[in-house]
C-alpha cells in the first residue's frame, strides 16, 4: 500500500485535501491526524472492519480501547447509556481540549471499538484540522496514537511515516503537535470518580471542578499494576518505549545528577553507548554518547512537547541504554513521570 501525505496548514485549512482524507474514512480506510496531544490514527468508529484494521496497522491488542473522536459534545448522547451531571460539568469546562471521558456506552457502538468493554473513552479535541475532519466525516472516529503499539507516541507526521508507512491511506501532516503526551482519561462511571491516565488536562485543575476525583493506584505507581480490565489506553500494555533501554532515576536534581553520571560511566566502560534525558539546568554535568535536554525544569509545557520526540531521536543514535532524570509530578509533570515510568518498564533508581 502506498500511503499518501496530505500537508494542511492549521491556519489555512485546505478544505478540499480535508474532504479527500475524510473519505478514506468514510469508506473504511485509516487517515492518521494531528490533535492537540499527538498524532491519532483514525477510523471510523461504526465500522468494525475498520477497526480491525486499525488494530492490525497498529499491531495493537485488541483488548486496549481507542479512545473516539467527537466533532462537538452533542455527539456524545447517541453513543452512551447515561451522561451524570458531574460529567457534564467537566464537558462545559474542558471541551473540547485535552481530557477524555468514560461512559457506559449504547448498543449503537460495535464490540470491536470498545475492546468488548462496557464502557467508552470519548474526547472532543480542539485541533483545528481535527476538528475539520471530524465535521466533514460526521460521525465518530476511533483514533488510538499514530504509532506502532508500544512505541512513543507521534508529535509530528515523521514519527507517523516511521512507524506506519505503508500500513494506512493516509497522513495529514499538520506540523508538531502542540502539548506533546496524551489526553487524560477520567472515568466518572464508578465512584468516587477516577483519574486513570494524566495528560494535557493536569488534575488540579480537574479537582476545582470535581472536588471528590482521585487517582487511579496505576498513576503513580513505580512497579507494574495487573488488573484484569482497563478502561484506558496505556494502563494495562507496555508503552511509550523506544527500542534502548530505559533507566529512570528519581531523586533530587543533586542526586540524580550524581546517579546519572555514575550509571553512565559503568556503561560506558562495559562498552555500551548511553544517551541521557537531561534538563536545561543539568545537561552539561554529563557525558555520554547523545545527551538531550527536554527543556527547563520550570517549563513543564516544553518537556512535555519534547518528550516522544527525544526518546525516539535518542533512539535512533543506536544507544543500548537511555537514562532518563525525574522531574516535579505537579501539573503536566504527573503525565511526564506518568510516561517515563511505563517506558521504562519500571525500571527506577532511587538516587539519595
Amino acid at each position: 500500500m502506498k500511503t499518501l501525505l496530505l500537508e494542511i496548514n492549521q491556519k489555512y485549512i485546505d478544505h478540499q485535501k480535508i474532504q479527500y482524507a475524510a473519505n478514506i474514512i468514510c469508506r473504511g480506510g485509516l487517515v492518521a491526524f494531528p490533535t492537540e496531544t499527538v498524532y491519532g490514527l483514525g477510523a471510523d468508529a461504526l465500522n468494525a472492519k475498520a477497526i480491525s484494521r486499525l488494530f492490525e496497522a497498529k499491531k495493537r491488542p485488541f483488548d486496549n480501547p481507542p479512545i473516539i473522536h467527537l466533532a462537538d459534545a452533542k455527539a456524545v448522547y447517541p453513543l452512551v447509556m447515561h451522561v451524570p451531571k458531574k460529567t457534564r460539568q467537566l464537558m462545559e469546562q474542558f471541551w473540547p481540549g485535552p481530557l477524555t471521558l468514560i461512559f457506559k456506552h449504547s448498543k449503537t457502538i460495535p464490540n470491536e471499538t470498545v475492546a468488548n468493554l462496557d464502557t467508552i473513552a470519548i474526547r472532543v479535541p480542539k485541533h483545528k484540522v481535527a476538528q475539520a475532519l471530524l465535521k466533514q466525516v460526521n460521525r465518530p472516529i476511533a483514533a488510538p496514537s499514530a504509532n506502532l503499539s508500544g512505541k512513543p507516541s507521534p508529535t509530528i507526521a515523521q514519527h507517523v511515516i516511521d512507524d506506519l508507512n505503508g500500513s494506512i491511506d493516509a497522513i495529514i501532516d499538520s506540523g508538531a503537535t502542540d502539548i506533546g503526551v496524551e489526553s487524560t482519561v477520567v472515568d466518572l462511571s464508578v465512584e468516587p470518580p477516577l483519574l486513570l491516565r494524566p495528560g494535557g488536562t493536569p488534575y488540579e485543575a480537574l479537582k476545582k471542578v470535581i472536588d471528590d476525583l482521585e487517582l487511579h493506584p496505576f498513576v503513580q505507581t513505580e512497579t507494574e499494576l495487573i488488573f484484569e480490565k482497563f478502561s484506558s489506553p496505556g494502563m494495562k500494555h507496555k508503552h511509550y518505549a523506544p527500542k534502548a533501554e530505559v533507566i529512570l532515576v528519581e531523586g533530587s536534581i543533586q542526586a540524580v545528577q550524581a546517579k546519572i553520571s555514575t550509571i553512565a560511566q559503568s556503561f560506558k566502560q562495559n562498552g555500551q553507548r548511553v544517551g541521557i534525558l537531561a534538563t536545561d539546568e543539568t545537561q552539561l554535568a554529563y557525558h555520554a554518547d547523545v545527551v538531550k535536554s527536554l527543556g527547563s525544569r520550570f517549563n513543564l509545557d516544553a518537556i512535555a512537547q519534547n518528550l516522544f520526540g527525544f526518546l525516539r531521536e535518542i533512539d535512533a543514535k543506536n544507544v543500548d541504554v537511555i537514562l532518563a532524570e525525574s522531574i516535579s509530578s505537579e501539573g503536566l509533570g504527573l503525565a511526564i513521570m506518568n510516561r517515563l515510568r511505563k517506558a521504562s518498564g519500571y525500571h527506577i533508581i532511587k538516587a539519595e
